[in-house]
């Protein structure tokens, strides 16, 4: 997740305690570092303070509701009625008032993670790429794409589970199914396919081949 918080003591903490319930932290100390790590590193959720340099935090958050649907918890010492509805507006998920109990963060985002998960198994957003398999839409820098069924499928199917490696098998049980008798080069011809049709160069992620393994769907760590 992407913590925004310009106070090291706080970040210190809410990192101590969200690491030690298994969560990923990165942390950006200003608006301006939070949109471009946003938009590089895709976090499952974003903690967000308000008061914050460069880019204020109300505006932070609206520019990342704009690009996507990451769940955003506010964490801040502005805890007016109206503070809060302006946060709600803008697209928050969740407000936390300073000084704020760490146990209770980390509830907090636990259950705006179980409340995002079964939207987001079913839309997967990357830098330039929106994969929406409720719609079976699939967009590559703004420009709508049209992918057979089973394309998407196996589009959909690798960029769920980022930088991991699955050999033809494995796909092959995931994406055509147990019943499927053909032959496993069929991945290839497909990996070849959707390679043609939606990498660009300017764009981090892609469809990564490792040799004598089988593929995976490669995006910037952390």
């Amino acid at each position: 997740m992407l913590v925004v918080e310009d106070d090291e003591s706080i970040a210190l903490l809410m990192r101590l305690y969200l690491e030690k319930e298994g969560f990923e932290f990165v942390h950006a100390k200003d608006g301006e570092e939070a949109i471009q790590m946003y938009r590089r590193l895709h976090p499952n959720l974003v903690v967000l303070d308000l008061m914050i340099p460069k880019i204020d935090g109300l505006a932070v958050c609206k520019q990342i509701r704009r690009d996507g649907t990451t769940p955003i918890i506010i964490v801040t010492a502005k805890t007016q009625s109206q503070d809060k509805l302006t946060g709600f507006d803008l697209g928050a998920d969740d407000y936390l008032g300073k000084p704020f109990d760490p146990p209770e963060l980390v509830a907090r985002v636990k259950a705006v993670l179980r409340r995002s998960q079964p939207t987001a198994s079913k839309q997967l957003r990357y830098e330039g790429l929106l994969i929406d398999l409720d719609h079976y839409t699939v967009e590559v820098d703004g420009e709508p794409l049209v992918l057979p069924p089973k394309e998407m499928d196996l589009l959909h199917f690798l960029a769920s589970h980022p930088n991991l490696v699955f050999d033809r098998e494995h796909i092959l049980d995931k994406v055509w199914g147990a019943e499927y008798e053909g032959d496993n080069r069929t991945v290839d011809v497909h990996v070849k396919r959707l390679r043609e049709k939606l990498e660009r160069p300017e764009l981090p992620w892609g469809i990564r081949t490792v040799w004598g393994v089988g593929y995976k769907f490669e995006v910037p760590k952390p």
